[in-house]
């Protein structure tokens, strides 16, 4: 596959006990007992090359087809790493106790954050906690089982792709001026309160995935009048450029 191509992934993946620990894909969910209902499943959108996977993961996919079945076996040094004794703490219960804002919330083998921290609270026991900040796959072998869908070729629709999966959100409006693109957002992302920061990776992500020019944001506010004849309120577009990016 080309470096910098944008494609669609239909993936399986396992750990070393053959124990399937995600897929976006609905069948093999449900399958192996782990649905989740009201979760949108749906194609990984990849830029190949793109250095957002695993190493190993990525290494293979730069020598796959499009439409062909694999199934590959990533060493950890190639997937999350070994497992770092440093970045296992053992703390007294009561320091840990003193940073939680609900007790109650504690679980042993659940999550746990800790100085803007994440890790795995691993014992809890004799007055003492045990964390371990280690990814929680750490020291894991994986399988994959994984097929390339699509090979996007549409310039409009390698951006729209690349925003949903960067934003969760979709409905976005793209319009091309050359090497410009301007960006309507959909209604349900300008009240996402992680929307300004939204916009700046995605400034990023555009630019280093496909060499965009000036990146502009567009909102269209719909503006409430009262309809004298019905009572009921009618609509007017207002729209506003958010922001641009240079080059």
């Amino acid at each position: 596959m080309e470096e910098g191509a944008i494609v669609h992934i239909d993936y399986e993946l396992f750990n070393s006990e053959e124990k399937l620990i995600e897929t976006n894909i609905e069948a093999a969910a449900k399958e192996h007992e782990m649905h989740e209902d009201g979760r949108n499943y749906s194609p990984l959108v990849a830029v190949i090359g793109g250095g957002t996977l695993i190493e190993g993961f990525e290494d293979h996919l730069l020598e796959a087809e499009a439409e062909t079945d694999y199934e590959i076996d990533i060493a950890c040094e190639k997937a999350y790493g070994e497992k770092n004794s440093e970045l296992i703490e053992v703390l007294s219960q009561d320091k840990v106790l003193q940073q939680i804002r609900d007790p109650n919330s504690l679980q042993v083998n659940g999550p746990i954050t800790l100085g803007g921290k994440t890790g795995t609270l691993t014992l809890w026991a004799a007055g003492r906690a045990r964390i371990d900040f280690n990814h929680p796959m750490a020291g894991q072998d994986l399988r994959y089982k994984y097929k390339i869908t699509k090979v996007i070729d549409d310039q409009g629709e390698k951006v729209a792709a690349l925003l949903k999966a960067n934003t969760g959100h979709d409905d976005f409006e793209v319009e091309f001026d050359g090497d410009d693109v301007a960006i309507t957002i959909p209604e349900a992302m300008m009240f996402d309160t992680n929307a300004a920061m939204m916009k700046f990776r995605l400034v990023s992500v555009l630019r280093d995935s496909m060499n965009v020019g000036k990146v502009s944001f567009v909102e269209v506010h719909e503006e409430r009048k009262a309809n004298p004849e019905h009572g009921a309120e009618g609509h007017v577009h207002d729209e506003n450029c958010d922001h641009g990016e240079e080059e």
